[in-house]
């Protein structure tokens, strides 16, 4: 039996030579963008800014404090009240009666000349009268005087207390941002300036007779009962239950604005 010479082994295959670095760090930079990409579609929208910075109510909110408010009454005549001064000091006077706080204050001129000074105190008198009939007692307005700076201009009485106002918390005016253009984030934001909305808070607030409003709704006033009964009554009859209001006896309101 002849020997036969055992076959060579297969030859054992190179490796596979490695990928350059620059190859793999681009694949792995474009697998990020698109998970940046697949990330950005399932987000939430951008938001263009916060309540603190875009909504004007809550950058400048009313709010309900305590103030002063003041009646200047300025003499016009030998000491007595002219008939828009009178109104002036009835309207503060029926203010004072609802929303005052303590007492009242009257502020008298000192250092005028003897005319003025005269007439100025027969004022004062007739405006203490003027508020007795408001129904505000002597008891509860106290005189005090105060010196005059120039005596050549008109000088008033002015009555003051104390009652809870209406306000913005802030004051207008204020400008943090430079608006000519020169700070890029800012501009390109798309969000409003600090000033805006401040000025028609402030508004909307010195119109406000009672604050109280702005906190809760007033309570319901009794109802009329003939009018609702009378209102059935032309409901049953297929009848127009509003009101035909009239200007001057002539053609009735309701026929001149229509429906």
């Amino acid at each position: 039996m002849t020997g036969r010479t055992p076959p060579a082994p297969p030859p054992t295959p190179s490796p596979a030579p490695s990928r350059p670095p620059a190859r793999a760090g681009l694949r792995l930079l474009g697998a990020c963008a698109l998970a940046a990409l697949a990330g950005a579609c399932k987000g939430e929208p951008p938001v263009t800014g916060a309540i603190g910075t875009s909504d004007y109510r809550a950058r400048h909110p009313i709010v309900l404090a305590d103030g002063t408010r003041t009646l200047d009454i300025f003499p016009t005549g030998p000491g007595h009240l002219d008939p828009r001064q009178s109104e002036d000091v009835d309207a503060f006077m029926l203010e004072y009666r609802r929303y005052g706080r303590g007492g009242l204050l009257m502020e008298v001129p000192r250092g005028l000349p003897p005319a003025r000074a005269a007439a100025t105190e027969r004022m004062a008198g007739l405006v203490v009268q003027r508020a007795g009939r408001d129904g505000v007692g002597r008891q509860d307005i106290a005189a005090t005087p105060y010196a005059v700076a120039a005596p050549d201009l008109a000088a008033p009485i002015r009555l003051s207390f104390s009652r809870m106002q209406a306000k913005v918390a802030d004051a207008c005016g204020t400008w943090p941002q430079d608006l000519g253009g020169s700070d890029f984030a800012f501009d390109n934001s798309n969000r409003p300036v600090w000033n805006f909305g401040c000025s028609t808070q402030a508004t909307l607030a010195a119109q406000v007779a009672d604050p109280v409003d702005l906190v809760r709704g007033r309570q319901e006033g009794r109802i009329d009962a003939v009018k609702r009964i009378r209102d059935v009554g032309q409901l049953r009859d297929g009848k127009d239950p509003s009101t035909q209001w009239r200007q001057d006896g002539q053609t009735s309101v309701k026929a001149q604005v229509g429906n």
